[in-house]
């Protein structure tokens, strides 16, 4: 049977499963009864299965019907979702209040419990497939603190590759692009301590509203005149807190907000920026800014060596034709971290279609099941294109020959 044909027979099951985990959604490291199926399944299936790695993450480890090339792939797919409310009215909608599967991580996760489910029936591969299931991407960092939990040292990994659900793309194509895919993401937030008191005399106090929104104003040119203009990079201010009274000037007002960029020189340049302007303007109205700037997710740089290949098995996918040049995006991705242990490549799999266009992280976004065998198909023969069976056995260095001992 060929391979589209069995995975044909598998997208009612998957889409089962999909739709069950997309019911209940568990958060950042709370992944346990997601963990919990996954790891059941595979085990039902005969892979090597291993938990709590990385506190809620599940690895499973299928070796081929030949290990000969000793190689081993990573196939990483996340499984947590986000502290939403849903505003969808389907019948697999989500039962926990505050809570769902608004990034289609429910979908990665079951493409790739399809996959494993077929390798393992039909091992036809030279090496082994290490099927990560991760928790915590959304904000949690699980792909550092699965590392941090010896991921690498206790499943060696020679490639790893991720693959994202995209919106903005339709179903049946593929997205591929080299050096960086997504923004790394930082976080800042500017603690001003002014002076309150009566609003009605404000020549006697030091105004902290103000204070922070000259701040706020002057950050947005940060970027523009510290940046090449062709290094995509933004600083927004995305809270401002301060006074409880319409009557008085309060004391302290705390702005927050989010820095993206590609280039690790920008990354620093901002960063050194920010903390400058916001304590200069302070200083400047006679107040004192504190700033706290704490990096999160670096940016997700796929192998450029890994490309090609990748562009290969998209087309053995969906078609050259649909292989697409993926434009970078300022979201992030903690994939970032693994790609900066081992090589990869992160790609974008279409889901667009005329039921599906709402973006990531909307109230009313559901992944599209449509994209089920796509994504099936692409882990598949992504396997058993880097992990071909007729794969030469890595060559042996010569022993070199014992000298005869030399005569007394």
């Amino acid at each position: 049977m060929s391979l589209e044909k069995e995975i044909k027979e598998m997208v009612k099951d998957v889409t089962q499963w999909r739709r069950d985990l997309h019911e209940n959604p568990e958060t950042a490291f709370e992944e346990f009864r997601t963990a919990d199926i996954v790891a059941e399944k595979l085990k039902e299936w005969g892979i090597e299965t291993h938990q709590n790695i990385g506190r809620t993450g599940v690895v499973g480890v299928l070796k081929g019907r030949k290990n000969t090339s000793g190689k081993t792939i990573g196939l990483r797919a996340d499984m947590d979702a986000l502290n939403i409310d849903e505003n969808n009215k389907f019948s697999h909608v989500s039962k926990t209040c505050g809570k769902m599967h608004a990034c289609g991580h429910d979908g990665h996760t079951a493409m790739l419990l399809g996959a494993a489910k077929y390798l393992a029936q039909n091992p036809d591969f030279d090496g082994t497939v290490n099927f990560i299931f991760q928790p915590a991407e959304e904000g949690g960092g699980g792909a550092d603190v699965m590392i941090k939990d010896k991921l690498f040292e206790k499943f060696p990994c020679d490639e790893v590759y991720a693959l994202h659900n995209w919106p903005d793309m339709k179903v049946g194509e593929i997205g591929v692009a080299g050096g960086p895919v997504t923004a790394s993401s930082d976080r800042f937030k500017i603690t001003i301590k002014g002076k309150g008191g009566h609003a009605a005399f404000p020549h006697k106090h030091i105004d902290s509203i103000a204070i922070g929104s000259t701040i706020s104003l002057a950050l947005h040119a940060v970027v523009s005149s510290n940046t090449n203009p062709l290094d995509g990079a933004l600083v927004s201010v995305t809270k401002f807190h301060g006074g409880v009274s319409t009557n008085a000037m309060p004391e302290v007002v705390e702005l927050e907000g989010t820095v993206r960029c590609f280039n690790p020189e920008t990354r620093l340049a901002l960063e050194e920026q920010i903390q400058k302007v916001a304590q200069g303007i302070a200083l400047g109205y006679g107040a004192v800014a504190e700033v706290e700037y704490t990096r999160n997710y670096p940016s997700v740089v796929n192998t450029e060596d890994k490309v090609e290949f990748i562009k290969k098995v998209a087309a053995k996918t969906v078609g050259e034709k649909n292989v697409l040049n993926f434009r970078p995006t300022m979201g992030s991705e903690d994939f970032a971290f693994m790609l900066q242990k081992k090589p990869g490549v992160y790609i974008a799999l279409g889901q667009a279609d005329a039921d599906h266009n709402e973006g990531l992280h909307s109230p009313r976004y559901d992944f599209n099941d449509a994209v089920i065998p796509h994504g099936i198909k692409y882990w598949v023969t992504l396997a058993k294109e880097a992990l071909p069976l007729n794969a030469k056995a890595p060559a042996q260095s010569p022993k070199k020959q014992k000298k005869p001992a030399a005569s007394a």
